[in-house]
This record gives C-alpha cells, structure tokens and sequence, in this order.
C-alpha cells in the first residue's frame, strides 16, 4: 500500500549527477542498476538524514522520510550554488512490499527481507497483509531515521552503512568523506550497532549499563531481540537497560 511517510524530491537540470555525487556517500554511476541507497554528512562525516536516490525518467528522484524532506531540500538548495539544478517536491505514491516484485518496481539495495520499492500510480500487485516492518528491520539490524539513525549524531559506519550498501569508498570526494575514510582504515570499530537478545522491555533511548559501567543505548525491540548501539569492549555479562536484562553474542 502507498506510503505515506516518505517525501519525494525531483532533481533536474545537466548538472544534477555532478551535483548529487559531490554530496552523497554512495556513486550515482550504480543508478543504472536501481535504487541507490545513500546519506548526506555534515562535513564533520556526522550523519544527516538517509534516503533512496531513484533513476526517474529524465530526472532523479530522491526518497526521504517526510519529516526530514523540508531540511534536505533547504541543504540540498544551499549546496546548489550556479549549478544547472532544480529541485522541487513531486507529489506521486511511494509504495512497498515483500511479495512478488511488480513489473517497474525496485529492490530496497539495504537487505533482500526488504523487498521492494514502487514510485508513481498504476502498480499492479497482490494486496498483502499488514507488514510489520519494524520486525523486518531488527532481525537484520537495519537502522531508521529518528530512531538508531540520530542526526548531527551518529557515524555511517558505526551504525552498518557498508553493510547496508550505503557508502561507496571509491567514487570519490563527497561532503564527510574524509573522516569517513579514516575510520574505514582503522583496524576495527570500537563503537557501533549490534543486534542484542532482551528479556523483558524498555523505552528506546534507555541507557544499557554492566557493572556500574555505561555500555551503550537501547533501541528498537521485537520477538525478544533488538537494535542496540554498544560499546564493545564493555558490552560483557550482566548488561541492563531499565528493568530489561540485555545479552550480546559475538560472531
């Protein structure tokens, strides 16, 4: 069913793959396969806001959780400069599901359990039950907007980007590239998102403790697992979030 969430926006203009490639973590060149999963940085590489960048007709569109669309455009705008750009929002559905893929529809590039992702009227496909996509989302440790994905906050790296095919580390320079680059170099993260088991519930945002010691924070929960962001070297028996009791197994 349409989504009602998300907010396109349609960039046109000769310079609008230069544009976009200059800014984004991903490389606009995978567009010929599909969706292109990606993030804009501040120039810090703190995360900004997420979205899908979609080969649309003679354009391309980008598809943003709503209530960051607003920003993204004013940034977007900021950036633009004397470049043969435009940008505007495009009012036209934005669909997903996890059935059969209809005839026009995209892959989500994030994870196959993902499914796919649809854009503008007329799809014809099997109507599915309601989906619980924040389950999807925990059994893979897929991060969300506003939740795991905290702006001005959080490191593509930290919380599984690579994993997710939302950077590209040979397209060249983008805005945060730099302190991207370097933390990919180093021998491993000390800091990230993990998938956890818990026993019991707790409000996201609530803090994981172990002997008196802060390990990290609590996120999205479903079947008994959730997204958590860990200090590794802390994250050991005994960890606690509120009433919850929180266990991390190692790969």
């Amino acid at each position: 069913m349409p989504d009602s969430t998300r907010m396109l926006i349609e960039v046109t203009g000769g310079d609008r793959v230069e544009f976009l490639q200059g800014l984004v973590t991903n490389d606009l060149a995978k567009l010929s396969e599909g969706l292109v999963y990606a993030a804009l940085l501040t120039p810090q590489g703190k995360f900004q806001v997420d979205f899908f960048l979609v080969p649309w007709k003679d354009a391309i569109l980008i598809d943003v959780a709503a209530p960051y669309g607003d920003a993204l455009m004013r940034r977007l705008t900021f950036y633009k400069l004397r470049a043969d750009v435009k940008l505007h929002e495009l009012k036209a559905d934005v669909t997903r599901g996890v059935n059969d893929m209809p005839q026009g529809a995209f892959s989500d590039p994030r994870h196959d359990a993902l499914g796919w992702r649809a854009y503008g009227p007329g799809f014809a496909f099997e109507e599915q039950p309601d989906i619980d996509w924040d389950a999807i989302r925990v059994a893979h440790c897929i991060p969300e907007i506003g939740i795991e994905l905290i702006p001005d906050d959080s490191f593509i790296l930290e919380v599984g980007f690579e994993r997710l095919h939302g950077v590209d580390f040979r397209k060249g320079c983008y805005v945060g590239q730099e302190v991207t680059a370097r933390m990919k170099h180093k021998t491993e993260l000390r800091k990230g998102l993990a998938l956890v088991d818990i026993k019991g519930a707790a409000p996201v945002g609530t803090p994981i403790d172990a002997h008196n010691k802060a390990v990290g924070t609590l996120y999205s929960q479903s079947g008994g697992r959730a997204i958590a962001y860990l200090r590794f070297d802390r994250a050991t028996e005994g960890m606690t979030a509120g009433d919850a009791t929180v266990s991390y197994q190692r790969d």
